[in-house]
């Protein structure tokens, strides 16, 4: 069977370019589902891979792509029926398995997520692994006691100790894709949100998704000798790391969190144990890609029902492309120019 893929080569020069071409679904790996894909995402991930990062994807020619949402074609798993709706986000696809920027992928059932009542396949990848990884941060904080309550600051149990407070809850890196969807998705559920970017001109799409405030980077960004700052925050969803992770573990209130999820400034961090061990706070991973597909199909379905960002948030957020503007989308997300979410539309047509 035929059909189109946005596949990226590596040139004896050492670089690297993308381009539409057919293939055929013969082509495909091995697995127990062939899925036709009508909507993908795009992620940082994808960039790095398009651009040719050997440690994202390891030999090219490649098809980037590690959101999926489709129509089940053939199924050799009982699982998954033919015509079935379905989502894959995640594990090894996009990276060294053809990904979703290709009209048709074949994967491991344990990889496929049903989609579920409520969710038709593009709001699906509007959300995509962004919104998978920004709602299991809000429901690693929520597990952990930090509440959506009016602002008013921290209360005392029925011992005396201080409770964590339960607002307001702070969001780094909020213009990108996992940070704008928890801004978004903290709002909707009541929580008091602190954005922080590097875009000024970001404020106002911010504040209408519902940040009550909008803060500079540069607050954080920068490396602070003191080894616990003033409490600020309840809660944090942290998707930069480096020195902006350590300032804001220190900025914690008394048994505050924060769910880390990403390194956009750097991989590693430096701090000391005094938030731990004199402010009670918590430092929370947070991993989409491998989770269990037991777990996706719980995050697909809050953000399908109980967690559903209003309509009008999620479209303010996103843009449709189609293949002809992939190429130049792709190179905007490699540079960090991005704010929100582009989605893939594979049947529409690119001229």
């Amino acid at each position: 069977m035929k059909y189109n893929t946005y596949e990226v080569s590596e040139h004896a020069d050492g670089k690297f370019t993308g381009s539409v071409v057919e293939k055929d679904t013969a082509s495909l790996p091995e697995g127990d589902v062939l899925i036709r894909v009508e909507y993908s995402s795009l992620n940082y991930k994808d960039a790095l891979s398009a651009s040719g990062n050997k440690g994202v994807t390891k030999n090219y020619p490649h098809t980037p792509g590690v959101d999926a949402a489709g129509t089940v074609a053939e199924s050799s798993s009982a699982k998954f029926a033919e015509g079935a709706l379905v989502l894959v986000t995640g594990h090894d696809m996009g990276m060294n398995t053809p990904g979703g920027f290709g009209q048709y992928i074949r994967v491991p059932a344990a990889w496929v997520a049903p989609c579920p009542e409520g969710l038709d396949l593009r709001r699906a990848m509007m959300l995509g692994t962004a919104g998978q990884t920004a709602a299991m941060c809000v429901e690693r904080l929520m597990h952990h006691g930090i509440e959506a309550v009016e602002p008013g600051g921290a209360g005392e149990s029925e011992s005396g100790a201080p409770e964590a407070d339960s607002s307001p809850v702070l969001v780094t890196g909020a213009t990108g894709g996992v940070g704008i969807l928890s801004v978004a998705l903290l709002s909707h559920l009541g929580y008091e949100v602190i954005a922080s970017t590097g875009k000024a001109e970001a404020a106002p799409l911010l504040k209408k998704l519902g940040a009550s405030e909008v803060i500079d980077r540069s607050e954080l960004s920068e490396a602070n000798p003191r080894p616990l700052l003033k409490g600020r925050w309840a809660g944090a969803v942290d998707v930069v790391g480096g020195e902006t992770l350590a300032n804001v573990i220190k900025s914690l209130k008394y048994g505050g969190a924060v769910a880390a999820c990403g390194l956009v400034q750097s991989p590693a961090f430096q701090t000391s144990v005094f938030p731990f061990i004199l402010r009670g706070v918590s430092l929370l991973g947070v991993d989409s890609a491998e989770a269990p597909i037991s777990a996706k199909g719980f995050y697909w379905q809050q953000l399908a029902n109980e967690w559903r960002i209003p309509d009008e948030h999620l479209n303010a957020l996103c843009k449709e492309i189609t293949y002809k503007e992939l190429p130049a989308a792709l190179n905007e997300l490699l540079k960090g120019g991005v704010t929100g979410r582009y989605v893939l539309n594979l049947s529409a047509t690119s001229d």
